[in-house]
């Protein structure tokens, strides 16, 4: 498959394809924790990079490839593959970035990537112009597609797993490899053949050739590695929820300080606080503190269509996802518009208990419980089980909540 190619610049090709991923899925994970007007803004970065990888991805690969001398790249045929490449990867981006995306719709995105990937290929490959014909095996060709929706599909799934961290380099990796592992088997079932003796070879179109493909190519590249660069810069909304959370954990023996500080404050008007949810005060407890305000009877949800409410007594467990949530029901996490601290305060804390700085389970649901280094694991109930970490300081009170604790006489 490699058979004359240069191994410096196919090793190249795959990195590329995998930063384009990488930053393509980073973006696609903040379009689903942010506000309606940022989302097309995100989804047309995401679809950009994602196609940007897999067209320098290509383009690499063909220069690594042993092809013909005098061959150029018509100039259409190449600029059209990169807009089907953009156009169905927007398409398949879209899909899995609106709510939580179910078994459906997920295979419907990776078979649209890994056809926009083939579709890509093949139409950049009509772009080749030399003195030869061009001819594909049709069993090469059939492969090809099918390694690029197998490697999507697990992309995709290692992508909606958790949208961070290792599992979100996972997923571009294989990303980077479903694109490389298509193109190059795609390769092998190419074949370069002469032409008929005495048939005259003509470019038809404007053509490009390799030398200005390489200044091309080279300029993606630092594009490509400009907007992996700015991926790893830390999103400003985690340090807002990171914030708030420590405000949060003010020790109770600070309540005192902090009740006379709030005391300092001016009044504000009393309607403007009570027609928002979130400008509601919270008592910090203690003597002569208000009473905690009535419980939530239910979570609000985004969908795609959107805000619905779940009743609590269905909540499972709640996760800090930057400044809002996730909630899950035993079946599919859902998008809460609350932090993690404002669904603790509202929240009853005689079913719910905060075991995470990042997580809120409901004790009712609790059915495993595991130590687990410093901390523990405890597992949910429901249709789709799931398994929450809890923190060293959490243990003890989880504990007595399950009815752990030892009595001793």
């Amino acid at each position: 498959m490699f058979e004359g190619h240069d191994p410096y610049l196919v090793a190249l090709s795959v990195v590329i394809a995998i930063l384009g991923g990488y930053t393509g899925f980073g973006l696609t994970a903040r379009i689903r924790g942010t506000p309606d007007a940022s989302h097309r803004v995100l989804l047309a970065g995401a679809a950009f990079f994602l196609a940007i990888g897999i067209w320098t991805m290509h383009f690499v690969g063909m220069l690594a490839a042993p092809l013909p001398a005098g061959t150029v790249y018509l100039v259409l045929p190449t600029i059209v593959s990169f807009l089907i490449c953009a156009l169905v990867v927007g398409i398949s981006v879209f899909l899995v970035s609106v709510g939580e995306p179910p078994v459906f719709r997920v295979v419907s995105s990776a078979v649209l990537l890994g056809v926009g990937i083939a579709s890509m290929h093949y139409v950049g490959m009509h772009g080749l112009s030399g003195n030869f014909v061009m001819t594909h095996d049709v069993a090469m060709v059939a492969l090809s597609v099918l390694i690029a929706i197998a490697t999507a599909y697990g992309g995709l799934r290692a992508f909606l797993a958790r949208q961070g961290g290792v599992q979100l380099a996972l997923s571009a990796v294989a990303y980077g490899f479903a694109v490389a592992g298509m193109h190059y088997t795609a390769m092998a079932g190419m074949h370069l053949v002469p032409p008929s003796q005495g048939a005259p070879h003509h470019v038809d179109g404007l053509a490009a050739s390799s030398q200005m493909l390489s200044l091309v190519v080279a300029l993606l590249c630092f594009v490509i590695a400009a907007g992996f660069l700015l991926s790893l810069v830390p999103d400003p909304r985690k340090k807002v929820a990171a914030t708030t959370d420590a405000v949060a954990a003010i020790p109770a023996a600070a309540a005192p300080e902090a009740a006379a500080l709030v005391a300092t404050i001016p009044p504000t008007d009393s309607s403007a606080a009570s027609s928002s949810p979130r400008l509601r005060p919270t008592p910090l407890g203690g003597i002569g503190q208000p009473p905690r305000a009535a419980p939530a009877p239910r979570l609000p949800v985004e969908g795609a269509d959107g805000t619905h409410f779940i009743d609590t007594a269905d909540v499972r467990s709640v996760r800090a996802d930057a400044h809002y949530t996730k909630v899950h029901d035993g079946t599919r996490e859902r998008m809460c518009p609350w932090s993690i601290s404002e669904a603790e305060a509202q929240l009853d804390p005689g079913l719910f208990v905060r075991v995470h700085r990042s997580h809120i389970v409901a004790m009712a649901h609790v059915t495993f419980v595991r130590k687990e280094g410093d901390g523990a694991i405890i597992e949910l109930d429901g249709p789709s089980p799931h398994r929450v970490p809890v923190s060293r300081a959490k243990i003890a009170e989880v504990k007595a909540r399950l009815g752990l604790t030892r009595r001793h006489a």
